[in-house]
């Protein structure tokens, strides 16, 4: 019998964990360790001979155009890993609705659907205002209330389905063996506001937006990241504020004018807590809530010298190949997007590991 769970839960779970980044294509990778099970050839297999020479996979790698193999690779692994968190979701799914003698739509319901809170007319106003500049000349709220309720509430079952697996898969101590495609490390400088200690082994370099809501996402999982690995890990914030971000590139400036005054994590923090308030008054209050002095921001943001700061981390993010926030670089290892705890340990750990 066609069960509509498995199309409908399960594609949710698996979509929604996969766009986790403020672009189109965001792309994520990870070292990986312990037992793993890889889905690369042997770089040392010989593919071609010339002249008494061999040509081997790894050869290939870095040659000019070799970048697409890895992303031929990537997209492998990455369908590889959805149709796993497919199989492992519905088996978990399907074991906890056996218990209650329900069907797995039914316990899945009674899970989400029922947590499910519908927008309110104030949420529905300001998630219209924040991303009415992206929207066709014209647009009204009447004409689009409807699809932005719509998304809301399918972001918000998403973010649901997303606890709900990682509860579920830490319940049934699931490992993943399948290893992700290792992608060569990128030298990116560590150049900025920082936190942890300057001789720490692990050192990341996040690119981000303060008007990206993946960014927002990824704030806190960077926190239990550094508490997770106190006076292990340095983490260096850079700006890469997104074309289609109108607010984005002031916010940048305005963190940075904080950064004079020592309070450039305070004032991180309070922006992505308020996404919704990126105007220039705005980041004026904010500057007054935390206690600086209002005149010196003031005159620091006015005059825009912050802009070529936030333009030179832009263009270091584009040279390193960032197309997306957040974007993170761990001791040159790229992971993309707003990624599980996880991802960072996968990495995280490897690097330890072998530092």
């Amino acid at each position: 019998m066609h069960n509509p769970f498995s199309r409908s839960f399960v594609a949710l779970a698996v979509t929604l964990c996969v766009a986790c980044a403020c672009d189109k294509g965001a792309k994520t990778g990870g070292a990986a360790s312990g037992n793993t099970v890889t889905v690369a050839d042997d770089p040392k297999l010989v593919v071609a001979k010339l002249n008494g020479r061999t040509i081997t996979l790894g050869d290939l790698e870095s040659a000019p155009g070799g970048e697409k193999l890895f992303e031929m690779e990537e997209q492998r692994y990455q369908t590889r890993r959805q149709v796993i968190d497919q199989l492992i979701f519905k088996e978990l799914v399907g074991a906890e609705a056996k218990k209650k003698n329900q069907t797995e739509e039914q316990w899945m319901s009674d899970q989400i659907d029922s947590k499910v809170k519908p927008p309110t007319d104030k949420e529905i106003d300001e998630f219209y205002e924040k991303n009415k500049e992206g929207m066709p000349p014209g647009t009204t709220m009447e004409m689009v209330k409807p699809r932005i309720v719509d998304f809301m509430t399918r972001d918000q079952k998403g973010t649901l389905v997303r606890a709900l697996f990682d509860d579920l898969k830490k319940q049934a101590g699931v490992e993943i063996t399948l290893a992700a495609p290792k992608k060569p490390k990128k030298e990116v400088e560590a150049k900025g506001p920082s936190r942890g200690p300057e001789g720490a082994k692990v050192t990341i370099v996040e690119f981000s937006d303060f008007q990206c809501p993946f960014c927002s996402r990824a704030h806190d999982t960077v926190e239990e990241v550094m508490s997770a690995y106190a006076g292990k890990v340095r983490l260096v914030f850079r700006h890469f504020p997104l074309e289609f971000h109108a607010q984005a590139p002031k916010a940048a400036e305005a963190a940075l004018c904080a950064d004079e005054q020592k309070k450039f994590w305070e004032y991180h923090d309070v922006l992505f807590k308020n996404q919704q308030k990126l105007q220039v008054e705005d980041l004026k209050a904010h500057a007054t809530a935390l206690g600086l002095d209002g005149a010196k921001f003031n005159e620091c943001l006015d005059s825009g010298r912050m802009a070529a700061v936030v333009k030179t981390d832009t263009e270091a993010g584009h040279k390193a190949g960032v197309s997306g926030t957040p974007a993170f670089f761990i001791n040159g290892n790229v992971l993309s997007g707003a990624q599980p705890l996880e991802e960072f340990k996968r990495v995280i750990d490897a690097e330890l590991a072998t530092n």
